[in-house]
């Protein structure tokens, strides 16, 4: 009787000790905090029914204190990292030597936004100086009026898909009505609106399509004058094959509505 206690307190003490191990794997194996995308407590609630609305400074003043908190969040979230890959510079040129939680941090942002991974260290986070960064809140909000039709598309109100941003894995959105023949693409769906706009500023932040907007960015930064739609506007050719039309469209829209934004 008292070996088969003493079995039994042994084994329950294995267990309580393998899940003390489990649980401590689980934990040094999620991301680090500074890495986790930040998700508002208005993001999971439904897209305003803004075809509701009639008249239009109501519509469009409604819109704007809809996604304006949001894209403040997503921003404040860039800067955080990017005063963090400036904490990083300023340690390696002191000859400081990394720990093993920045080189997983950096790690992540290297293959979040698209740098190489075989280039020094160095070089890695002068690419992401470059692209983890703001966007003018103007200019996401005057493209999420402009592809969305004011928040009235379906991809919006159902998929919180504001941008007109595309996926390719069947399933993981709308089929568009208008898709060319011999084309797979699909108009993405996202959980919430917090993830549908990282998602969307990622995308600006590190395509090689949007190059020429972190380059006038880059640009406006080192001489200190200041980030503005306007300017970045210039940048985002590629986003529309309207061209030239669209990058005027939205900088008339910004100017036209500045005193929403």
């Amino acid at each position: 009787m008292h070996k088969r206690e003493t079995m039994k307190i042994v084994l329950i003490t294995v267990a309580v000790l393998l899940v003390i191990v489990i649980n401590a794997w689980i934990m040094s194996s999620r991301e680090p905090d500074i890495l986790d995308i930040p998700v508002t407590e208005q993001a999971r609630k439904p897209v305003p029914d803004f075809k509701e609305i009639e008249n239009v400074q109501d519509k469009k003043e409604a819109f704007f204190s809809y996604l304006k908190p949001e894209v403040e969040k997503q921003n404040e979230y860039l800067l955080s990292l990017r005063h963090y890959i400036q904490t990083l510079q300023r340690q390696l040129s002191l000859g400081e030597t990394l720990s093993e939680d920045d080189t997983n941090r950096i790690a992540w942002l290297v293959n979040e936004y698209k740098v190489d991974e075989g280039a020094d260290l160095t070089d890695q986070l002068q690419v992401l100086m470059r692209r983890v960064d703001i966007l003018p809140v103007s200019l996401v909000l005057a493209q999420a009026a402009n592809e969305s039709a004011w928040g009235t598309s379906r991809f919006a109100t159902e998929g919180y898909n504001f941008f007109g941003l595309w996926c390719f894995r069947k399933g993981c959105g709308f089929v568009p009505s208008r898709r060319s023949d011999g084309l797979d693409h699909e108009v993405a769906r996202f959980p919430n609106l917090s993830k549908a706009t990282y998602t969307y500023m990622r995308n600006i932040n590190r395509h090689y399509a949007y190059k020429e907007l972190r380059d006038i960015r880059n640009t406006l930064r080192s001489n200190q004058l200041p980030v503005t739609g306007v300017a970045l506007a210039e940048g985002l050719m590629n986003y529309s094959e309207r061209g030239v039309a669209y990058v005027e469209e939205l900088q008339a829209m910004i100017r036209y509505n500045k005193d929403y934004m």
